[in-house]
């Protein structure tokens, strides 16, 4: 329930591929993204090394701690990426060669060439 002086926000995090852990809570009015971090609770089982590597953002947007938060905001904290997607996207084009990649892979009988 919204009152003039709070308002709700979520806060997520995903530890590990396809694990996402999220909490909506109440927060008041003029609280920070590195605040309603805190008060969610999902940092307590992470060790300091882990919570270190995090990045904080705001509807995917990276944001500082003291960003203002706005009602409905869903803050966001990110793993460091492990493969540069660039490089992860050369390396899967490689494997599978030209022929079988691209836009214009599957072509109909007798198309004409881009359609």
């Amino acid at each position: 329930m919204e009152t003039n002086d709070s308002f709700e926000v979520t806060v997520v995090l995903s530890v590990a591929p396809r694990q996402v852990q999220t909490c909506t809570l109440q927060v008041p009015v003029g609280c920070t993204a590195g605040a309603a971090v805190q008060l969610s609770g999902l940092l307590l089982p992470l060790s300091k090394a882990e919570i270190d590597a995090l990045a904080l953002g705001v509807w995917g947007r990276k944001v500082v701690g003291k960003h203002l938060l706005r009602a409905e905001d869903r803050v966001e904290l990110y793993r460091p990426l492990l493969v540069d997607p660039k490089v992860a996207r050369r390396e899967r084009f490689a494997k599978q060669g030209a022929k079988s990649a691209g836009l214009f892979a599957k072509r109909r009988a007798g198309a004409k060439a881009g359609y």
